[in-house]
């Protein structure tokens, strides 16, 4: 049996529970250049957030991945005191995400030694911290992937290779996911690894059914009540494909914005437990299949050997 890699340390995938797979604590879009941990205060933003995962675990959530990546705020230390605060078992991320947030090794270093740089944040922790990554963050630009996210690509294919962690790619395009997918095939990669973030932004289901045949993970993390019969159907299509076992679903929320009072107009977590499964059990979800998206499905994707 593999484990799952939180902030705290490692616990079995059984113990992860109820998850939100793709959440934001803290975020600051000022760019790889100008980025700094001097920008926020840590305190004022435990302060403000734990409330809000405390009303989540209140709820039941016991798993939350925080996608945020390193150079747009990432905080390896304020996520485990977070952690340990809200008793949720918090997953943080190694890798790198696109353009303005890549530092300049981005461009320099070699996919190999991007790699070794991301395994180092898996195996021994992040940043001095004994924080340890429990996944890989990246992106990729839409339609034909760009010569420097390819690389950064093929940079965690090889630390999936040599770790087992799973690749979070936010995607949001048919087109480059499976652009995506023929680079991770040419690393001999396991496609099983792969969650193809924000596959509810591609229009085209086809798109998501070959996404799955492929072996990757299909994650809706647009979740609002706005969109929330848009995710109803898309849920309900890949279920009648044969594809539950393949799905994952969150809301890209929170987002303690770094330059804005308290962190601006954050959006609190609570509606997918609160609202959206109330809602797909209306609409004939059974509590089996409930359980496998947000319980079985998000402790198999997170597994590691």
């Amino acid at each position: 049996m593999g484990r799952i890699r939180t902030v705290l340390g490692d616990i079995f995938p059984g113990k992860f529970g109820s998850a939100l797979v793709h959440e934001h604590i803290l975020v600051d879009f000022v760019g790889a250049d100008k980025f700094s941990k001097e920008r926020y205060d840590a305190k004022e933003v435990f302060t403000v957030m734990l409330p809000y995962l405390a009303e989540i675990r209140e709820l039941g959530v016991t798993g939350f991945v925080e996608c945020t990546p390193a150079y747009m705020a990432r905080d390896a230390q304020l996520l485990a005191d977070l952690s340990e605060a809200a008793g949720i078992h918090v997953l943080t991320n190694t890798g790198l995400y696109k353009e303005p947030y890549l530092p300049k090794h981005a461009f320099e270093y070699s996919a190999d030694q991007l790699a070794e740089l991301w395994i180092d944040e898996i195996k021994k922790g992040i940043e001095g911290t004994s924080v340890k990554a429990g996944f890989i963050k990246i992106a990729v630009n839409p339609g034909q992937i760009v010569s420097i996210q390819q690389k950064i690509v093929r940079a965690a294919a090889r630390c999936s290779l040599s770790t087992g962690a799973a690749i979070a790619c936010h995607t949001a395009s048919g087109t480059a996911a499976m652009h995506l997918l023929r680079i991770l095939c040419e690393e001999e990669a396991d496609a099983g690894r792969l969650i193809v973030v924000h596959s509810d932004a591609e229009e085209d289901v086809e798109y998501h059914f070959q996404t799955a045949r492929q072996g990757a993970w299909v994650e809706y993390d647009g979740l609002r009540p706005e969109t929330a019969e848009k995710t109803l159907n898309l849920l309900r299509l890949m279920v009648d494909k044969g594809f539950e076992d393949q799905l994952l679903l969150s809301q890209d929320a929170g987002w303690y914005n770094v330059g804005e009072p308290k962190g601006g107009n954050i959006q609190g977590y609570e509606y997918l437990v609160k609202g959206f499964v109330p809602l797909m059990q209306q609409k004939g979800f059974s509590q089996e299949l409930v359980n496998k998206i947000l319980v079985k499905n998000p402790a198999r994707a997170f597994e590691m050997p």
